[in-house]
C-alpha cells in the first residue's frame, strides 16, 4: 500500500489537531504574556510570561468551542461562498468557457476535440493538448508568475474568484486540476508566503521590531523569485510527465464537468453578451485592487460586497432565468459546503488554545529550546519551530503578535539581527502554508479546482521539501552576511 492512500481527509486531521490540542490544555501549564496596545492591537511583552491557573477542556467545551470557531471564520467563510455564486453564473452562461475557447485558439491552439476526460477520448487514445506543447509550457510559466503576482500585490484570499480560471486554461492545455492548482494556488501560495511586502508577517514584524517598514526587501525579494521559478518549473516537469503519460496524472479520474471545454477551439466566438458579463467581472475585481491599494481599511469583507454586487449585476445581464440563476447558485454552494466545513473547523483549533491558555506556553517553549543553539543552527531552529506552531495558528498576524515579540529579543541573545529573525518566522509561516490543513483559505481554493487534500499533498509535499531547502539557504546566507 502507498503511503499516500493512507493520508487522512482535512476533516479527519483536523479533528486530530482538535483531540491533540485539548489533551496539551491537560499536560501543558496554563501560561501568558503580559499585552500591550500599540497601534490598537494587543502585542506581547517581552519576558513577562507567567504561569496562571490551569484551564483543562473537557469534552463538552472541546465541542462548544465550534460554534465560536465557525463564528469567527465567518468573514473567510462568506467570501468562499460569494466568489463560488459569483463564478457560478460565469460558468452557467459560457462567459468563461467562450473566452478561453477563443484566447487559447489565437494564441496557436490547432483544431480540439471535446476531452471528455482527462489525457484519453472516448475510445482510449491519447488526448492531444489544444496548442504545440512549448507555447503551452511558456503559458504555464506565465500563468504561475501572474497568480504569484496576485499573491504578493494583493493578498490571498481576496484573489479566490480567480481560480477557477487557471482550472479551465489548464485543462485546455492538456493538463489536470492537480496542474491547475499547482498554477493557482501553488503560485499565489508561494508568492504570497515569501513577499516581501507581506504586511500580514513582515509587516508585522517590523512594526513589532521597530524597524523601517518593509526594509530589508533585497534578501526576500530573492527568496520569492526564486521560490516562483521553482514552482514555475516544477509545474512545467508535472506536465511534460502528463503528456507523455496521462495514467501517471495524479487528477486522473477528478469532476472537470463545467471547467473543460465542450467543442473544438475553431468553434468558440465571444458574443456580445459575453463581452458585457466579462467586462462586469473584470471592474469587479479592478474594484477590488483599487479598494486593496488606495483605500485604508479596506478588508475582507469589503471584497465579498464587492464579488455580491458583481454576482447581481451579472444575474441581470446575463439573460439567465430566476431558476436558472437559483439552480447556478445553489449548485456552487453545495460545492463549496465542504470547505467551508473545514475553515470554521481550522478556526476552532485557535479557540481551543485560547480557552486552555497554552498559545503563549508553546511560544516560551519554543524560545527556551532555541535558546541553547548554535547561531545557524538556531536560525533553521526557529524556522522549523514557526512551521510547527503553523498547524495550531495560521494567521499570520496571529502568529506574528504571539511569537515574534518573544523570538526577536532572543534572537539578539543569539546573535541574530531582528531582521533574521522575522525571516525565520516568514518562512516558517509562509512556505508550509503549501500543506496545511488548517488554513482555510488553502482548503477553499483546492476545493474550487475540485482538488482532494490527498491528491495536493501528492502534488506538494516534495515541492515543500525544495522550497524549504531554497529559503533554508537564503536564511543561512542572512546570517552569514549579518542582514539587518
Amino acid at each position: 500500500m502507498k503511503w499516500y492512500t493512507k493520508i487522512p481527509s482535512p476533516l479527519i486531521m483536523l479533528f486530530l489537531i482538535i483531540l491533540v490540542v485539548a489533551a496539551m490544555t491537560w499536560l501543558l501549564p496554563a501560561g501568558l504574556y503580559e499585552r500591550m496596545e500599540v497601534s490598537g492591537r494587543m502585542r506581547v511583552v517581552p519576558g513577562s510570561y507567567g504561569e496562571v491557573e490551569a484551564t483543562p477542556l473537557g469534552l463538552f467545551d472541546i465541542f462548544k468551542a465550534f460554534p465560536e470557531g465557525y463564528k469567527r471564520a465567518t468573514p473567510i467563510i462568506f467570501i468562499c461562498l460569494a466568489s463560488a455564486l459569483m463564478f457560478s453564473l460565469l460558468e452557467r452562461s459560457k462567459t468563461i468557457e467562450n473566452v478561453i475557447g477563443r484566447v487559447v485558439y489565437l494564441m496557436g491552439g490547432g483544431k480540439q476535440s471535446p476531452q471528455p476526460e482527462h489525457g484519453l477520448r472516448a475510445d482510449g487514445t491519447v488526448q492531444k493538448p489544444a496548442m504545440k506543447q512549448g507555447r503551452a509550457e511558456i503559458l504555464l510559466v506565465l500563468l504561475t508568475l501572474v497568480y504569484g503576482l496576485l499573491g504578493i500585490m494583493v493578498g490571498y484570499e481576496n484573489n479566490i474568484a480567480t481560480i477557477p480560471i487557471a482550472a479551465i486554461v489548464v485543462l485546455a492545455l492538456g493538463g489536470d486540476l492537480v496542474l491547475a492548482a499547482g498554477v493557482s494556488v501553488g503560485g499565489m501560495t508561494v508568492a504570497f508566503g515569501l513577499s516581501p511586502i507581506n504586511f500580514y508577517t513582515v509587516g508585522n514584524g517590523h512594526l513589532i521590531a521597530d524597524l523601517p517598514l518593509f526594509s530589508g526587501a533585497w534578501l526576500r525579494t530573492i527568496l520569492c523569485t526564486g521560490g516562483l521559478a521553482l514552482i514555475a518549473w516544477y509545474n512545467v516537469r508535472y506536465y511534460r510527465r502528463l503528456i507523455a503519460n496521462p495514467e501517471s496524472g495524479i487528477g486522473r479520474g477528478l469532476d472537470t464537468e463545467g471547467m473543460k471545454l465542450s467543442k473544438p477551439l475553431e468553434a468558440y466566438a465571444i458574443s456580445g453578451k459575453n463581452w458585457m458579463l466579462l467586462v462586469i467581472f473584470l471592474l469587479g475585481l479592478a474594484a477590488v485592487l483599487y479598494g486593496v491599494f488606495n483605500i485604508k481599511g479596506f478588508h475582507i469583507n469589503d471584497t465579498s460586497a464587492i464579488f455580491l454586487m458583481v454576482t447581481v449585476a451579472l444575474a441581470l445581464a446575463s439573460g439567465l432565468s430566476g431558476k436558472e440563476v437559483t439552480d447556478a447558485g445553489f449548485h456552487s454552494i453545495a460545492q463549496m459546503a465542504p470547505a467551508t466545513f473545514i475553515i470554521g473547523m481550522a478556526t476552532t483549533v485557535s479557540v481551543l488554545m485560547e480557552q486552555g491558555q497554552i498559545q503563549d506556553t508553546i511560544s516560551n517553549g519554543l524560545a527556551n529550546a532555541l535558546s541553547g543553539l548554535p547561531t545557524y543552527l538556531s536560525a533553521i531552529g526557529m524556522s522549523i519551530g514557526q512551521s510547527g506552531l503553523n498547524l495550531l495558528i495560521p494567521s499570520g498576524s496571529g502568529q506574528a503578535m504571539a511569537t515574534l515579540p518573544v523570538m526577536i529579543p532572543l534572537g539578539n541573545e543569539l546573535g541574530l539581527s531582528p531582521q533574521i529573525s522575522i525571516l525565520a518566522f516568514q518562512i516558517g509561516d509562509g512556505v508550509t502554508n503549501l500543506f496545511n490543513p488548517s488554513l482555510g483559505g488553502l482548503v477553499a481554493m483546492l476545493s474550487l479546482c475540485r482538488v482532494p487534500f490527498d491528491r495536493w499533498l501528492r502534488f506538494a509535499l516534495p515541492l515543500t521539501g525544495m522550497l524549504l531547502v531554497w529559503a533554508w539557504l537564503g536564511l543561512l546566507l542572512a546570517v552569514a552576511v549579518g542582514y539587518s
